[in-house]
């Protein structure tokens, strides 16, 4: 089968989130930054138990990982058993996956695809999992109706929460991109806007989660483990969690 789609456009093709990635170093840093140090590692395992909860009993489905980076996702669903295509828009990412899953012994598919644009029929998967795309994505409405589009059966993204520091953080990083610094301008998005937008492709919220209050950056540079259950506990037990917790995953089905 054919998976390869390209974006469609000349503005498209010049927005950081196709630009950013296809930067070699980019790819291959992209791990250590993302889920290095204790922190990374807790983010890497959390995020990881989530997946596999979500789309249970994996074992036999046929899932699409769609942005699937360094193939995090589609290795660790694939280790228990499942038929798993992993589509990104970036040839370097796709080549550390590729490394990546023959490092873990992971047998899984993997091509070039646009999240706006997937090259798969419809209801041709069971499930679709979609991680740090809707907060980067030219037009993120446009990648749910797709990921609806080609899952039968249920659908997890995330993104970064409206209410959460990582709207701060979001703020900055366009203030900067707009004075021409070389950063990611990623979006915050309102839970209910994305609720919303499942529910006119027929898709229900079944779960939904929310990780931290305090910034992520601040949890990595303390680096203590500790400190970030200690603390991100207390927020959870007064109720903050509930209200400003980020990133939020969800969880739709149809």
């Amino acid at each position: 089968m054919s998976v390869e789609s390209r974006p469609t456009g000349a503005a498209e093709r010049r927005h950081y989130s196709y630009t950013h990635y296809v930067d070699p170093a980019v790819a291959e840093g992209f791990d250590a930054l993302r889920f290095g140090g204790p922190i990374g590692r807790h983010l890497l395992e959390t995020q990881e138990r989530q997946i596999l909860e979500a789309f249970a009993p994996v074992a036999g489905r046929r899932l699409l990982d769609v942005g699937t980076g360094t193939g995090r996702a589609s290795i660790a669903l694939a280790r228990e058993g499942a038929d798993v295509l992993g589509l990104d828009a970036s040839p370097q990412m796709i080549a550390v996956a590729r490394r990546a899953a023959a490092a873990a012994g992971a047998t899984l598919e993997l091509g070039l695809a646009d999240a706006h644009d997937l090259p798969l029929a419809d209801r041709s998967v069971d499930g679709a999992v979609c991680l740090r795309v809707l907060m980067h994505a030219v037009d993120w409405r446009r990648c749910v109706a797709e990921l609806c589009r080609v899952a039968r059966w249920r659908v997890m993204v995330d993104f970064p929460a409206l209410l959460s520091a990582a709207a701060i953080e979001s703020a900055a990083r366009r203030a900067a991109h707009g004075l021409g610094r070389r950063v990611e301008p990623y979006r915050v998005i309102r839970e209910r806007a994305v609720r919303d937008a499942f529910a006119r492709h027929g898709f229900r919220t079944i779960g939904v989660h929310r990780l931290f209050v305090l910034p992520i950056a601040m949890h990595k540079a303390i680096g203590a483990p500790a400190f970030t259950r200690a603390s991100e506990r207390a927020l959870a037990a007064a109720g903050l969690t509930r209200v400003l917790g980020s990133p939020v995953t969800l969880v739709a089905e149809r």
